[in-house]
């Protein structure tokens, strides 16, 4: 991948802050952004979030909620706004991603939501709620590393939706996730557009409290020992096979 390509998953991007405004569609909401280089999608809104933030259903009016890869802060943004009262958390390896996030939410007043670093998030928050687009040309084994630190994080009956390009693995991925995940946990693909999955993952409505996240990790991803496993242990990218189609499950709210 060329190293400008790469600059979204750095915790420094090497290219010059170039600030731009922009103004996108959040959850049909005509929004006013500010984006630069050497985040991702800095000039639009990716068309894999559209679909996510198109096909999810209406968030909880109150909650926890964790936006996982924020960028500058589109599904932070649009869970914030859609759910005012609850508390959303916006979190990216990316230092200018977080800066900007941030300063989008403070731009249109979007006080319940907090944009951190993936190391200044604190490890006990469970979430009712995970948001995402996740970085698939990270590599499959930090993806994965990168999902088995945050999903199971859920809260118990805590739903996660994940955005991922049909061919870029995500029918593999889901079936990764079926048997990598705790028993309890579900995954089903609930909705299809313009080459994306939207994935759904609930956690069971009862878990453990002596369950361990270290529990979670398997053989193929890298060590995870706490739920402090971070981002930043994002390799080398590389693209995840595609497996044969699953069955879609109506999607509800």
């Amino acid at each position: 991948m060329a190293p400008t390509a790469q600059q979204y998953f750095s915790r420094e991007p090497s290219v010059p802050d170039r600030r731009r405004t922009i103004e996108v569609s959040l959850r049909g909401v005509p929004t006013q952004v500010t984006t630069s280089t050497g985040v991702f999608s800095s000039s639009r809104l990716d068309l894999g979030t559209s679909v996510l933030l198109r096909k999810a259903p209406r968030a909880p009016m109150t909650g926890t909620f964790l936006d996982l890869g924020c960028g500058w802060g589109p599904i932070g943004l649009a869970l914030a706004a859609e759910s005012p009262q609850a508390d959303v958390w916006a979190v990216d390896v990316n230092e200018r991603a977080v800066d900007l996030c941030a300063l989008n939410a403070k731009n249109l007043r979007r006080t319940n939501l907090h944009a951190v670093l993936d190391t200044d998030l604190d490890p006990d928050l469970r979430f009712d709620l995970i948001w995402s687009n996740p970085p698939i040309r990270v590599g499959k084994e930090a993806l994965h590393a990168l999902l088995l630190a945050y999903l199971p994080r859920l809260a118990p009956g805590g739903k996660a939706y994940l955005v991922v390009q049909r061919n870029l693995g995500a029918d593999s991925l889901a079936s990764w996730l079926r048997s990598a995940l705790p028993a309890g946990f579900t995954v089903d693909r609930v909705a299809s557009a313009k080459g994306y999955r939207l994935l759904e993952v609930i956690a069971p409505t009862t878990i453990s409290p002596t369950t361990c996240f270290s529990d979670f990790s398997d053989t193929s991803s890298p060590s995870i020992s706490s739920p402090s496993v971070t981002v930043a242990d994002i390799a080398t990218a590389s693209q995840t096979p595609t497996a044969p189609d699953t069955v879609e499950r109506p999607l509800t709210a």
